[in-house]
């Protein structure tokens, strides 16, 4: 494994924390057979070496009224450092887009994900932003009808593999 050295309790820890990061600490304790102080040490540790990037509230997005989900594959003029860092640069300033993916095997140079709240929203973003940044040459949007799965977990069972 590269990178940090897990044992069996970080695993459980991250475990119980991608399915509930509101989890207090002695909760969390006692799911996976701590006391509170050594879960809380391991938590910082596994936050300080970074595996643990985040800890955020995830809000449906129709729920706020963002009924319009988007996947945009975004292609450029050039492949050129300077050109991507411009396009990134640009997107960053874009609150609707909610993901950025630079990408290869496919036409696109870029995969976003946008959240508006309906087609006129998503046309005013197309056409006044997006397609405004420099470089942009193409753009081939598709549209979410339904979340089949939607989680933001990692796989953890491929640890224990790598350290064996």
């Amino acid at each position: 494994m590269i990178g940090v050295e897990l044992d069996r309790f970080d695993i459980t820890i991250l475990r119980e924390l991608q399915r509930d990061a509101s989890l207090s600490n002695q909760e969390l304790a006692e799911r996976i057979g701590l006391t509170a102080a050594p879960c809380s040490r391991r938590v910082k540790q596994l936050e300080e070496s970074g595996v643990i990037a985040s800890q955020v509230v995830r809000i449906n997005e129709r729920s706020v009224g963002l009924n319009l989900i988007a996947l945009l594959h975004i292609s450029m003029d050039k492949h050129i450092p300077e050109r991507f860092e411009e396009f990134e640069k640009g997107i960053s300033a874009i609150p609707e887009v909610m993901e950025c993916y630079l990408i290869t095997g496919h036409d696109a140079d870029y995969q976003l994900k946008v959240a508006v709240p309906d087609m006129d929203s998503y046309h005013d973003i197309l056409l006044g932003k997006i397609t405004r940044i420099k470089g942009v040459t193409g753009v081939k949007s598709a549209f979410i009808m339904r979340k089949v799965i939607d989680t933001t977990a990692v796989p953890l069972h491929y640890i224990s593999k790598q350290r064996r």
